[in-house]
């Protein structure tokens, strides 16, 4: 799933999957029922959202129980703020965009809230530029689904 076509036509293109879906994550409930996905994998959006509520309500809902819930998010520490501006020297287009960083408590919070048990947390530096100057930390999770 993803909102955007040019993603998706990506996606398609590389064979990652038979059926594609455009959809945004924002709105409940997905369009797959109830259990129906083995696991549930979300690489390169959570930082598209402020709140990531309804992503983790939703791959619950979705995701068969024992299954996993893998994903990566924009890191916060104590003393960062949850917005981080990106201009178009870094989108590669005139757009500036704003991403959100998510600290480990809201991800714990919402793990435990959700129904799912970490089995593993690794952070790693994103580059934000060709020179690899400019860095945010990201975050990667594995969990289960109780």
């Amino acid at each position: 799933m993803d909102s955007s076509d040019e993603m998706l036509k990506a996606c398609g293109q590389k064979g990652f999957a038979e059926e594609l879906k455009r959809y945004d994550l924002n709105a409940a409930p997905y369009p797959f029922e109830e259990s129906s996905m083995d696991h549930v994998v979300c690489v390169g959006v959570m930082h598209f959202f402020r709140d990531l509520t309804t992503v983790f309500q939703e791959s619950a809902r979705i995701g068969r129980y024992g299954g996993l819930f893998a994903f990566v998010v924009a890191d916060r520490g104590a003393r960062e703020g949850a917005e981080i501006v990106v201009g178009p020297e870094q989108t590669n287009s005139e757009a500036t965009v704003t991403l959100y960083r998510h600290s480990e408590e809201q991800i714990h919070s919402l793990i435990l809230v959700c129904g799912f048990t970490l089995l593993r947390s690794m952070d790693f530096p994103v580059f934000m530029d060709r020179e690899r100057t400019r860095e945010f930390r990201a975050r990667v999770y594995v969990t289960r689904r109780n």
